[in-house]
């Protein structure tokens, strides 16, 4: 193993924002792999990433909300953070999941760090809704817990203001924003006022289920990032419509987001805790056994599973359409 691995350093000396600022391809959010026995399979943890980086992803972002972050113990979140970690050798940087309550987030930052991690994706404290005062300085003590840069996620009850971010930005250490609201309103004068009080480049995602449907407006208002569950699953997919968007290719845009894209959200919008148990059949269908959710979380309906399996097949045919341009 490379012996910046066994010191927890990052695997490149570059910093996370420069390699994630002009991404190649779509950002990674691979499933957590469980045997039949429920305990994790780290064997096929580490080819589903490999299946990914070679498929094109541009980072893989380990043991979030797709990877069942809230199921992991701290000693199989290191275990998975480590595989991902030795298995992407560098090729593309690896940020891993933190959160709950400060103490508990900061550990697994550190847990993080040891494994080799580039980078962290703090998700929302755990149940409280806090004032804006307490997540900074929540967020705060995070970053300072480690040398990983931080890459903030707003959702449910950890909502920022424009100048609760414009603080974030301006603390050493974290690098972005990812949003999990869908606020367009909010997100525009985040970006504003970010724009307007700090003087270096802030990152911003959109991190919405399936943010494909909803990325040509995060574009617009300068969100130029976004996680892709669909990856997992349908890379060819997914990589055909971050190209598009990339080229300004509407047509293709179009037809992917109103052949495949709005059809599957329609049908993760059947079941709750489909935007994780949904993908993680489809990575099943598509040969890799990765095994089911744990709970809470629930497996999918036989008949959403099959309506699954005939969704990708009409992406691939929409590809093949727009190859030939028909």
């Amino acid at each position: 193993m490379d012996q910046r691995h066994k010191l927890g350093a990052p695997v490149t000396s570059a910093p996370l924002a420069a390699r994630l600022r002009i991404p190649s391809g779509p950002l990674f959010f691979p499933v957590t792999a469980y045997g039949p026995d429920g305990a994790v399979d780290l064997d096929a943890c580490r080819a589903h990433v490999r299946q990914g980086v070679e498929a094109g992803a541009a980072a893989v972002f380990v043991c979030c909300g797709t990877g069942e972050f809230h199921a992991l113990t701290p000693e199989e979140f290191q275990s998975c953070v480590r595989a991902a970690v030795t298995e992407t050798a560098g090729r593309v940087p690896v940020v891993a999941g933190a959160g709950y309550g400060t103490a508990l987030a900061v550990r697994y930052a550190r847990l993080a760090e040891e494994a080799g991690a580039d980078g962290l994706l703090a998700m929302p404290p755990y149940l409280v809704v806090a004032a804006q005062e307490g997540l900074l300085r929540h967020y705060r003590e995070l970053a300072a817990a480690t040398s990983l840069p931080v890459v903030v996620y707003q959702r449910d009850n950890a909502v920022l203001t424009p100048g609760t971010v414009v603080e974030l930005a301006r603390t050493e250490g974290i690098v972005g924003l990812k949003d999990g609201v869908g606020d367009l309103d909010l997100m525009t004068r985040i970006v504003s006022a970010v724009r307007g009080e700090v003087p270096h480049d802030f990152l911003y995602f959109n991190g919405l289920p399936t943010a494909e449907l909803t990325q040509p407006a995060y574009r617009a208002v300068g969100v130029p990032l976004y996680s892709s569950a669909v990856f997992c699953f349908a890379p060819e997919i997914a990589l055909a419509f971050h190209r598009a968007l990339e080229a300004d290719d509407r047509t293709t845009v179009d037809r992917l987001l109103d052949g495949f894209y709005r059809p599957f959200v329609e049908l993760r919008a059947l079941g709750r805790g489909y935007a994780v148990s949904l993908v993680k059949a489809g990575v099943r269908l598509r040969g890799l056994d990765v095994g089911e959710v744990r709970p809470p979380l629930h497996e999918p309906a036989e008949e959403h599973v099959k309506r699954l399996g005939q969704l990708i097949e009409r992406g691939h045919a929409l590809l093949e359409e727009c190859r030939e341009g028909k």
